[in-house]
């Protein structure tokens, strides 16, 4: 006997059970003859039965057929009890992690998927980081994020899936007075023997200070020490002027009181931007967002790395490779087999 059974094959053997006619029974399920009879012969083979007797006149259930059909009734109607429950859950509000209230990117996708699907509830929530976003998404607790996905831990990535988003260009955050502070964009080579924070010792975002210490690798920098998050613009605005340290950021970063931002040049370093959910999510929402992500990479050409642009080579090869390998959105279940999965949104790879 089989460990398990697919329930496709019992949905099979069912239908013909209940019509008593191959050719009636396919149309039901909406699939060819030939792959129906294969079906049945198949679950056959697996239970090691004759479940119906075939003639050119009539086909009828064997002893073993009619004991099988009570059994296959009661495990379909649970399948589809569960599938009825998991699907109601899709009409509550889908959680969505935007980092800090200033960033972009996130921001931007998340407006757009509120107008393309205006009839969901699609809820933002700012935690800072996506290593800590990366735990509530496989606990349930939230449904989606933005950040760095080659960043994570390798042991959180088989439960999740991933769409790129953006090569977002890198910047420094200086204090109005630092030497550095003058020039409209910083050479990264201009940072040597600075102290740059970057996050170190905070759980939420080691994916960000592991992007700057590959980043500052052999270039002369060092990351600044932990400190505690710095909460607030007044907070953040204090700690830079006591420490007097630059910090790591993106060009769409927020402005900040007595600070400025300048790009990074020479090379230009990108934070490598992905969409990220749970695997095993199906919500209106989802589809919404995956769809506004690839529309707006497409159009604001988030997607096309400018001349000269540094990632680590694992980035690199995440963000080339496009949406992870079965995150796409499923159809919503139906009894029915769908012939083929829902195509990837266009323009969700670079």
């Amino acid at each position: 006997m089989p460990a398990s059974l697919d329930p496709r094959l019992l949905r099979a053997f069912v239908a013909v059970a209940e019509d008593l006619h191959f050719t009636r029974a396919a149309a039901r399920l909406y699939v060819a003859q030939q792959a129906l009879s294969r079906d049945v012969r198949r679950l056959e083979r697996e239970l090691g039965a004759e479940l119906f007797v075939r003639t050119t006149r009539q086909v009828t259930l064997t002893p073993d057929g009619e004991r099988l059909l009570p059994h296959a009734r009661r495990v379909l109607a649970a399948q589809d009890d569960l599938l009825a429950a998991f699907a109601a859950g899709q009409d509550r509000p889908l959680l969505v992690d935007l980092n800090s209230p200033g960033l972009a990117t996130g921001r931007r996708v998340l407006y757009r998927a509120r107008e393309l699907a205006p009839d969901c509830e699609l809820m933002a929530r700012y935690e800072s980081g996506l290593t800590k976003a990366a735990a509530d998404l496989l606990a349930g607790r939230l449904d989606a994020s933005f950040g760095r996905f080659a960043g994570l831990d390798p042991a959180l990535r088989p439960g999740l899936a991933q769409q790129p988003v953006r090569y977002e260009p890198m910047a420094v955050v200086l204090p109005g007075g630092h030497p550095l502070a003058s020039s409209p964009e910083v050479p990264v080579s201009a940072l040597a023997g600075e102290t740059v924070y970057a996050g170190a010792g905070n759980p939420r975002t080691r994916e960000w200070t592991d992007l700057a210490r590959r980043l500052f690798e052999d270039r002369g920098v060092r990351l600044a020490p932990p400190l505690p998050m710095a909460v607030g613009d007044e907070e953040f605005a204090r700690v830079m002027a006591k420490t007097g340290n630059p910090v790591l950021a993106v060009v769409d970063f927020p402005p900040m009181p007595g600070t400025v931002l300048r790009p990074l040049v020479a090379p230009v370093p990108l934070s490598p931007v992905s969409l990220v959910w749970r695997k095993s999510l199906v919500h209106p929402g989802l589809t919404a967002l995956r769809r506004a992500a690839a529309e707006t990479a497409r159009t604001e050409g988030w997607l096309r790395r400018p001349a000269g642009g540094w990632i680590p080579a694992a980035d690199e090869e995440t963000m080339a490779a496009g949406p992870t390998p079965g995150g796409r959105p499923r159809p919503a279940a139906t009894g029915r087999r769908p012939a083929d999965p829902d195509p990837a949104p266009p323009g969700a790879a670079p």
